[in-house]
């Protein structure tokens, strides 16, 4: 049987919009690869979405994967939002446009290539995958503030 990749996501920004950092950790038995990047003008949920959007294309062909994020927004939208939003040709109950649109297609197009556990954790707190997936994000908006 193959074996799981769990992946760790997490966005961050500075102002909200602002400049924005995400990161990710993918792990494969004993290996893990890092990976982040940076955003000039954006928002926290953007970012959120971008980890995973990243983590997920990282990836060189179909896994099981345990995902890890401690964004609720992103963990309900792709597990309970979204089937509505595709029916009602991306727009909200309430009848509004959905924000973010082009990022969750095309988070959704990435997960249907694989068999996904969501999975919500705590952020801040005491699970070091979190805070190091964190840590990453924070790093990449540091490093362009100087």
């Amino acid at each position: 049987m193959e074996k799981t990749v769990i992946i760790y996501t997490d966005g961050a920004c500075s102002g909200n919009p602002g400049k924005g950092g995400w990161g990710y950790i993918l792990k494969y038995g004993e290996h893990e690869k890092e990976g982040s990047g940076y955003s000039e003008e954006t928002t926290n949920n953007k970012m959120e979405l971008q980890a995973v959007i990243e983590a997920l294309k990282a990836l060189k062909r179909e896994c099981n994967i345990e995902l890890y994020t401690d964004s609720t927004y992103v963990k309900n939208g792709i597990t309970n939002w979204i089937e509505n939003w595709k029916k009602n040709n991306w727009r909200t109950s309430n009848k509004q446009d959905v924000k973010n649109k082009e990022l969750w297609q095309e988070l959704d197009e990435l997960s249907a290539k694989h068999k996904i556990s969501w999975n919500w954790v705590k952020g801040h707190s005491t699970d070091e995958y979190n805070n190091r997936v964190d840590k990453l994000a924070r790093n990449e908006i540091d490093k362009n503030l100087k």
